[in-house]
Order: structure tokens, then C-alpha cells, then sequence
């Protein structure tokens, strides 16, 4: 006679990916399918963590088109949802030379009148977690850089 087997947990982890085009209209397309991809997921419009979710996923995409573009290479969006623990949003550009700073890297708030270099600090203000990561495909170097940004969700 055997033991009981003790119940295996399981943990789903849904996951979204996406390449888009490193044009401007490429990041807000970014945005509006992060968004529609989290009510699918039962996160929905308009509350909070969709909320910030958006706005994550609106500066990494604008810094990716920006900072990031190659001609004739896109960025890709990835999230990655736990429910009741955690979000990932991805964003992986293929210029690697130009690589923004990481979290303990990031100047202070630039002049109030400038019109760019606020991005980070947003998502350092918003995200639990954040870091800058080698481009890479499983076990494959790529060219270019990853933005990860995580969210701690609260238990339901």
C-alpha cells in the first residue's frame, strides 16, 4: 500500500508575446493590446493595476521606438501573469549600444521644462521591480536589450 501523494499546487502562468513595429503608432498599438490582453485576463479597464500596467508598458514601448529603433527591426512586448502574485511586462528592443541606465543608476528628476528623460523614472515610481537584461532567446544571445518591469499582485 502506498502513501497519499501530497496535492500538487498549480500555478498558471499566462502568457502574452507581440512584436510590433518601432514607429510611434507601433508603441501606442503596444499600449492598447497590453490593456486588452489584462481584461482578458481579468484585470480590468480602468482600475488600478491596468492603470499602471498601461503606463509601464506606454514608456518602455516610447523609449524602445525612441532610444531603441533599428530600421527594419521591430520590438516586442511580452507580459507574463501569475494571478494573485505577480505581473511582467517586457520590452526588448535590438540596438544594444544604446543602453539606459538601471534602477541604481537613474539621475535625479530632470528640469521641469524638459520634455524628455522622465520614462524610468516613472517606472521606477510605479513598478516593484525593475532592470535592464541582455536580449536573449532561449539560450540564444541576441542583439539588443530588455527593459523588465514587475508587479507584486495581492493575493485574492
Amino acid at each position: 500500500m502506498t502513501a497519499p501523494s501530497a496535492p500538487q499546487s498549480s500555478v498558471t502562468v499566462r502568457m502574452f508575446s507581440q512584436r510590433f513595429s518601432s514607429t510611434p503608432l507601433g508603441a501606442r498599438l503596444a499600449r492598447h493590446l497590453a490593456l486588452t490582453q489584462l481584461h482578458t485576463w481579468g484585470i480590468p479597464h480602468g482600475t488600478s493595476l491596468s492603470d499602471t500596467a498601461a503606463t509601464i508598458v506606454g514608456e518602455l514601448a516610447a523609449n524602445a521606438v525612441t532610444h531603441g529603433r533599428v530600421p527594419g527591426r521591430d520590438f516586442e512586448l511580452r507580459l507574463a501573469h501569475t494571478p494573485d502574485v505577480l505581473l511582467r511586462i517586457e520590452v526588448s528592443d535590438t540596438r544594444g549600444e544604446r543602453r539606459p541606465p538601471g534602477p541604481a543608476d537613474l539621475a535625479p528628476s530632470p528640469p521641469l521644462l524638459d520634455e524628455a528623460g522622465r520614462g524610468l523614472l516613472l517606472v521606477d515610481a510605479l513598478a516593484d521591480r525593475w532592470e535592464v537584461l541582455d536580449r536573449v532567446s532561449p539560450g540564444v544571445a541576441l542583439p539588443g536589450k530588455t527593459v523588465r518591469a514587475e508587479l507584486d499582485l495581492p493575493s485574492a
